[in-house]
């Protein structure tokens, strides 16, 4: 087990390991306020869930925006200054969330903060593209999610013990974390944008903008992205209508679905390397198809089963599914791009998930209260069926585009 944990630490360069463990230190901060913001929300301003939920749509479409910008910005000027802007932002942010006092000023926050944290989201990606050959960018993205999940498991640990005690020291913990991160990446990583030609090293600001123009005109790619959203729609119902929909039709108290997500985070840290270097040798749009179908199966079930032994079927189901789609998700994306273009491509790709992020909710929650809430993951199955046919219909339409790595180099080497 050592020697094959070293083998694989060595197939990757050293600035890719310092990339993950600074991500991780930052994930660690993130973690301990996510689990509790809507808590943070109810309890200091006395409001319900609606207000609450208004401000994690501000934040996520915000976010998008912000996004959108630092892709721009990404291409232009490099990812290593974004990064290191929105760290020391979001340290600022998140000392200042623990301190403000009014709700209204709360939502100005939130679009401030949605805003400008969320500029560096299109750098982080574009570093691990950068740095890795293309080859390895799925198993990259892989590693990098087991980092994220390791975080899951200890940042809501310690921020529920520090949460129990003040809220504020939960943000000002995240602020430390974030602060630690931007040092290490400061000294320790380098500028990882490729190099441009000098038409591209003149180009305006203004110009690099209009170059998002050229990503909403590649077809294939725009596909690819509507495809993901209806995907998406169905898996980002794990982090919030699942929770209620076991509490109010089966009454599985918060803590059973605290335990499912613990579980999923666990299996996900132990095997998504090794799910990730398998599903990596074949073709990544079938393994998207392949990943969504267990999201079909997984999310249908709780329109028909009701033990917890089930439940817990469901979600292994799930995460299968997930160490499937996320990392190859990324990958794709990735290689969707030019890379003179990658920090815009991959801000487009954060559409995937704002998107659902800020419309799934409020849809399935309106099915849970007029409908029949079994209906909520009758329709997830639907959906993730027309994302599988999405999917395969890319493959077929793009198959000698994505072969695998290995497949690629065998067919190159043939024809020479």
């Amino acid at each position: 087990m050592l020697n094959r944990i070293r083998t694989t630490y060595h197939e990757y360069p050293s600035v890719f390991w310092v990339l993950v463990g600074s991500s991780f230190i930052d994930r660690i901060g993130g973690t301990m306020i996510q689990p509790f913001f809507a808590l943070y929300i109810t309890q200091k301003f006395q409001v319900g869930m609606t207000q609450a939920g208004v401000l994690l749509g501000i934040f996520s479409i915000s976010g998008l925006v912000g996004s959108m910008i630092g892709g721009a910005i990404t291409d232009k000027f490099g990812r290593k200054g974004m990064v290191l802007f929105g760290l020391v932002f979001s340290a600022l942010s998140s000392v200042s969330m623990g301190l403000v006092s009014e709700l209204s000023i709360f939502y100005v926050l939130a679009v401030v903060v949605g805003l400008l944290s969320s500029v560096a989201d299109p750098a982080h990606h574009a570093m691990v593209a950068d740095i890795l050959p293309e080859e390895q960018r799925a198993e990259g993205f892989g590693v990098m999610r087991v980092a994220g999940n390791l975080a899951w498991i200890i940042g809501p640990t310690i921020g529920g013990l520090v949460a129990s005690r003040s809220y504020l020291a939960v943000f000002i913990l995240d602020a430390i974390t974030s602060i630690i991160t931007a040092f290490i990446v400061f000294r320790v990583i380098p500028e990882t944008k490729p190099e441009v030609t000098e038409e591209q090293k003149t180009e305006k600001l203004l110009d690099t903008f209009k170059g998002y123009r050229k990503v909403f005109l590649d077809r294939p790619y725009i596909a690819y992205i509507l495809t993901s959203m209806i995907m998406l729609l169905v898996y980002l119902q794990m982090y919030n209508t699942l929770s209620v929909f076991l509490r109010d039709v089966h009454g599985v108290p918060p803590q059973g679905y605290g335990l499912l997500l613990s579980l999923d985070a666990g299996v996900v840290v132990l095997l998504q390397f090794w799910v990730t270097r398998k599903v990596s040798k074949r073709p990544p749009l079938l393994m998207l198809a392949l990943g969504t179908l267990f999201y079909m199966i997984g999310f249908s079930m709780y329109a028909f089963v009701g033990t917890y032994a089930l439940f817990i079927t469901a979600i292994l189901i799930i995460t299968i599914g997930e160490m499937i789609v996320v990392p190859v998700g990324q990958a794709v994306a990735a290689r969707f791009a030019p890379d003179d273009m990658r920090g815009r491509y991959l801000a487009f790709y954060g559409l995937a998930w704002a998107l659902p992020s800020a419309v799934g909710p409020a849809a399935a929650g309106f099915v849970l209260d007029n409908y029949q809430p079994e209906l909520v993951w009758i329709l997830a199955g639907i959906l993730s069926a027309v994302a599988i046919v999405g999917y395969l219909g890319l493959h077929a339409r793009l198959r000698d585009r994505f072969q695998p790595q290995n497949m690629a180099a065998e067919k190159k080497a043939e024809l020479s």
